[in-house]
């Protein structure tokens, strides 16, 4: 069985991300619990990013990016850094507990959503009724969770 381009895609960019994304927040919650500050925790992924990124680039070599990549690589970089760094600070300071947390930290994908139908003009290639039901379910969905 050949699985299609836009399957496999799905796959290693979808599903394999949300196996190492769900396992991560489960280790965040270890390495918290084990007394690690936020600081020394983004110290430690930050490393380990470092290093995925030689092992990728070694593997997948690519052209020398743009000013534009560069700058636009480096603000995903910040933003994920403080957002990891928020969801330490939440386990660590309020004691949140991880269940309660990643249903609404997860809800982020929403905000990508959003931003690449306006942005990438992704709105002319999609079902606007189905992608606003599922919206409100996710939104549903990680509001029960996180009050349960």
């Amino acid at each position: 069985m050949t699985l299609s381009p836009q399957v496999l895609g799905l796959l290693v960019g979808g599903l394999v991300p949300a196996l190492c994304y769900g396992t991560a927040g489960v280790l965040a919650k270890v390495s918290t619990n084990a007394g690690m500050s936020v600081g020394g925790h983004l110290i430690c992924i930050g490393v380990m990013v470092s290093v995925v990124g030689v092992v990728f680039q070694w593997l997948l070599p690519g052209a020398l990016p743009s000013g534009a990549a560069i700058a636009s690589s480096s603000l995903y970089g910040i933003l994920w850094g403080l957002g990891t760094g928020f969801v330490a600070l939440g386990l660590i300071q309020y004691k949140t507990p991880l269940a309660k947390l990643v249903p609404l930290y997860n809800m982020n994908t929403l905000i990508a959503v959003f931003l690449a139908l306006i942005i990438f003009l992704e709105w002319q290639n999609v079902d606007v009724i189905k992608l606003v039901l599922g919206a409100i379910f996710v939104i549903v969905g990680g509001v029960l969770v996180s009050i349960a």
